[in-house]
C-alpha cells in the first residue's frame, strides 16, 4: 500500500479545505462543499468558517445563501449535530445519517414522554404522533414560526417533561422543541429564517415543502446516502481510517465498510501504521501548497473532521477542546494547529499561541489573519458556551506561552 505521510495529509488540508491562498473558495457554497458541510451548532461559526476560506465575503453573502437562494440548508444529522449542507447533498443526509439519529431520538422521546411527560405508559408513540400531526397542520400555511409561537398555537405540543426530578441535571424541558427536532430529523420540517442577528441563533420553522419551494426530492436509501457522504468525505478529508469516518458520520463501522466497498475505495498506509482510505481516483500525492495560516471558529469542520487528530493537533488537544469534546477556536499554520484566538473587550482578535518557537513568517501570517478578522467583525464580539482552556482569560500568561 502507498504510504501517505502526515506531511501530505496536512498538505491535503490546505488544498482541499480551501485554506491555502491558492485554494480559496469563491462563495459560501464552495466553502461548504469543500468541507462536505459546515458545523452550525454555534450560529456565527457558519459565517466564520466561510470567511476563513474566502478572500472577499460579507455577512450578507452567507445570509443570502442560507435564507434567500437557500442553496445552503440547515439539517440536524450526524451525531445529532446541526450542519449546513449544500442543497444537493441533503437527500443523501436524510436517508442515512439523519435517519439513523431520527430513530434513536424518537425512541428517547417516546420513553421520556411516558416516564416524565404527559403520556401514560405505552401511549408515548401515539401522543407524539398526534403532536407531530398538529405541528405540521399549523405550519401548512407556509408561515415561519418560532418554537415559542408553535407552543402557543399548538396545544398538542405544549407542556414540559419534568426530566429526572430530584437530580442536579434534571428539570423541566419544553416538549415542542423536541417535537420539532424529531420532525427535522425526519425531513418533514426545516429550519427556516433566523429571527436574530447573524451571530445569534433564533430559528424559525416551516415545512420542508414550503422552504424548498419546489418538488422536494426524495431521500436516498441508507446505503446510497452513506456512500454519497463517504465519497465526499474521502475527497475532502481522506485519507482516514474506518474509525475516523464512522465517528464523523455518527454511524457504524459496518455502514462505512459497505460504503467503501460500493465506492471501490483504495487502502493506503498512514504514518502510524494504520490503514487509511482514499477514493480510487485520488491516489496521486498532493503537493504542499504555498505557506498558509488560518483562524478557524469553534467547532469548525476541519478541526472536527477526524477521530484521530494527532497529525494536525500534536499534543495540543487538551488545551483546544473542552471536557466533552467540543473544539474551541484554532490557529493553523501549514496544516498544524498552533494555538487559538479570542477577542478583547473592543472586539480585537488576539492570538493565544501554544508554541513559542514558531518562525517569524508564521507569526506574521497569523497576525495578518487576526487583523483581517478584526476588520471583518468590525467590533462585533462573538460569544460561546464552549470555550476551550486556551480561550480562558489569562491562559497564555499562566502557561508561559507566546501571545
Amino acid at each position: 500500500m502507498r504510504l501517505v505521510s502526515d506531511e501530505e495529509r496536512r498538505a491535503r488540508i490546505g488544498v482541499r479545505h480551501a485554506l491555502a491562498p491558492s485554494a480559496k473558495a469563491g462563495s459560501p457554497e464552495e466553502a461548504a462543499r469543500a468541507l462536505v458541510g459546515l458545523h452550525a451548532t454555534e450560529a456565527p461559526s457558519v459565517h466564520l468558517s466561510c470567511w476563513a476560506r474566502t478572500n472577499q465575503l460579507s455577512v450578507d453573502d452567507v445570509e443570502r445563501a442560507l435564507y434567500d437562494s437557500r442553496s445552503l440548508v440547515k439539517q440536524q444529522s450526524m451525531r445529532e449535530t446541526l450542519f449546513v449542507f449544500p442543497r444537493e447533498l441533503v437527500p443523501a443526509v436524510w436517508g442515512s445519517a439523519a435517519a439513523r439519529v431520527a430513530a434513536a431520538h424518537r425512541r428517547r422521546l417516546v420513553r421520556d414522554l411516558e416516564r416524565w411527560g404527559p403520556a401514560g405508559e405505552g401511549h408515548g408513540a401515539a401522543w407524539l404522533a398526534a403532536a407531530e400531526d398538529a405541528v405540521l397542520e399549523c405550519l401548512a400555511d407556509g408561515v415561519q414560526r418560532s418554537s415559542k409561537q408553535i407552543r402557543e398555537e399548538v396545544p398538542e405540543a405544549e407542556g414540559v417533561i419534568m426530566q429526572a426530578p430530584g437530580k442536579s441535571w434534571g428539570g423541566p424541558v419544553a416538549i415542542a422543541p423536541r417535537v420539532l427536532a424529531q420532525l427535522g430529523f425526519d425531513g418533514a420540517v426545516a429550519r427556516a429564517g433566523n429571527a436574530g442577528a447573524w451571530y445569534a441563533s433564533r430559528p424559525t420553522w416551516t415545512t420542508v415543502q414550503a422552504w424548498w419551494g419546489q418538488p422536494v426530492p426524495g431521500a436516498l436509501g441508507p446505503r446510497e446516502g452513506y456512500a454519497e457522504l463517504v465519497d465526499r468525505w474521502l475527497w475532502s478529508y481522506g485519507p482516514g481510517t474506518v474509525e475516523d469516518i464512522a465517528w464523523w458520520l455518527g454511524g457504524t463501522k459496518g455502514a462505512v465498510r459497505s460504503a467503501l466497498d460500493d465506492l471501490g475505495a483504495e487502502a493506503v498506509s498512514l504514518a502510524d501504521g494504520s490503514a487509511g482510505w482514499l477514493r480510487a481516483d485520488d491516489l496521486e500525492p498532493v503537493a504542499a501548497p504555498e505557506p498558509w495560516a488560518a483562524l478557524l471558529p469553534l467547532l469548525d469542520p476541519t478541526v472536527m473532521g477526524w477521530k484521530e487528530r494527532s497529525f494536525y493537533l500534536g499534543g495540543h488537544g487538551p488545551q483546544l477542546f473542552d471536557s466533552i469534546g467540543n473544539a474551541g477556536t484554532t490557529a493553523w499554520v501549514n496544516g498544524r494547529v498552533v494555538g487559538a484566538w479570542v477577542q478583547d473587550l473592543d472586539g480585537v482578535v488576539e492570538l493565544r499561541l501554544l508554541e513559542n518557537d514558531l518562525p517569524t513568517a508564521a507569526r506574521a501570517a497569523l497576525a495578518a489573519e487576526a487583523s483581517r478578522l478584526t476588520r471583518w467583525l468590525d467590533g462585533q464580539r462573538v460569544f460561546t458556551v464552549y470555550p476551550s482552556p486556551a480561550m480562558q482569560p489569562g491562559f497564555g500568561s499562566q502557561a508561559g506561552l507566546g501571545q
